[in-house]
């Protein structure tokens, strides 16, 4: 794991351009930090300053944070479809088959490199999280501190389950723009069906058929949570309360397009003629 690991982080270190888009996408979760002292003047009629409305207290702090870092992981994908597009237009797939390392391993790299990531990331976000929490909350009871930090879980899960989607449209396509030119397609596909279900049955049902897409499932691993910060401040608005819990049947169908995504990735290069 460790031999395969290293030989794709040389790859993705000694290009420019990764490494660039690496660091830009450690470094843009840091932006909730500057989110969190933000303090605007509208006018002189009020200021809004958010960490002052315990939206960044202890344990909402963990749902609010891995959501709005969620948002940046677009610009690791580009990673991801970049190391496929560039093995094989640099014809390194084919020099490291001929090296002696299998098709499986090839795939076991890029996965590896895909847990490495998504690992470093959340436990950046595990930082920014106890950072602002411990500045902001007033809470210190470390059962009520660490509540919450499931939503940690489900950021690695929707981390690791996104870019092995990218991983298999770069191997689809070999070609960098395709792979997230069909990203963009697979969400308008879900949306059509989403849309043709409900006129054909009704909303309930195409929702809880929506829920099983690959990235509508990702996206509900993370609710957005904007209601729940209401929900907080206004407690007697019940028509306004949803359930934002991370659940284990929706980590266990991101896991399942997970690992769908790795296999199919596996039988595409096995069968094709590099």
């Amino acid at each position: 794991m460790l031999r395969l690991l290293q030989l794709e982080l040389q790859k993705l270190l000694l290009n420019r351009a990764s490494k660039v888009l690496i660091f830009i996408s450690f470094i843009l979760p840091f932006f909730v930090i500057i989110l969190s002292s933000l303090r605007i003047n509208f006018f002189g009629l009020f200021v809004l300053e958010l960490g002052h409305y315990g939206v960044f207290n202890f344990p909402i702090v963990w749902h609010i944070t891995t959501f709005f870092a969620a948002q940046f992981k677009f610009f690791f994908a580009i990673v991801v479809v970049s190391m496929i597009g560039n093995e094989y237009s640099n014809k390194t797939i084919k020099q490291n088959l001929i090296d002696g390392l299998s098709k499986k391993e090839f795939i076991l790299s890029k996965f590896y490199t895909i847990l490495f990531f998504s690992a470093v990331a959340t436990i950046i976000i595990f930082l920014i999280c106890l950072l602002i929490g411990l500045y902001y909350s007033s809470i210190d009871e470390i059962h009520l501190v660490f509540r919450g930090t499931e939503f940690l879980l489900a950021y690695f899960v929707k981390l690791v389950g996104f870019f092995s989607l990218c991983l298999f449209l770069g191997m689809l396509v070999k070609r960098s723009a395709f792979a997230l030119a069909f990203l963009f397609v697979l969400w308008l596909l879900e949306w059509i069906t989403f849309g043709i279900i409900t006129w054909q049955v009704n909303v309930d049902v195409a929702e809880k058929i929506q829920n099983y897409f690959p990235l509508k499932s990702m996206y509900k691993l993370i609710d957005q949570p904007i209601q729940r910060i209401v929900m907080s401040k206004m407690p007697n608005k019940s028509e306004i309360a949803y359930d934002f819990a991370v659940h284990w049947y929706e980590l266990a169908i991101v896991i399942g397009w997970t690992a769908l995504f790795i296999f199919l990735s596996y039988r595409l290069l096995k069968k094709r003629d590099l």
